[in-house]
């Protein structure tokens, strides 16, 4: 079963679209994905800011940054 993951990103953010595209297919098969937008939090805004979108692994905190437009990448992100 994959890692429940997170993306941090925003709204009207183009690359963030793209990057939820991407993962559609793994959430297809069964990963779970919380969407974080990161305007909600001076905190998370401070972090990710100039990063997203970052996909995040909650069981190991692993990050991967922007661009993972590779579902091979992911995959091995997830693995």
């Amino acid at each position: 079963m994959p890692p429940e993951c997170q993306l941090f990103g925003t709204l009207g953010c183009h690359l963030c679209e793209v990057a939820e595209g991407v993962l559609m297919s793994f959430v297809e098969h069964g990963l779970l994905v919380e969407l974080v937008d990161i305007a909600e939090s001076e905190a998370l805004f401070e972090r990710y800011g100039l990063r997203i979108p970052v996909l995040r692994r909650i069981d190991t905190g692993a990050e991967l940054d922007w661009p993972f437009d590779d579902a091979d990448q992911v995959a091995a992100f997830l693995s």
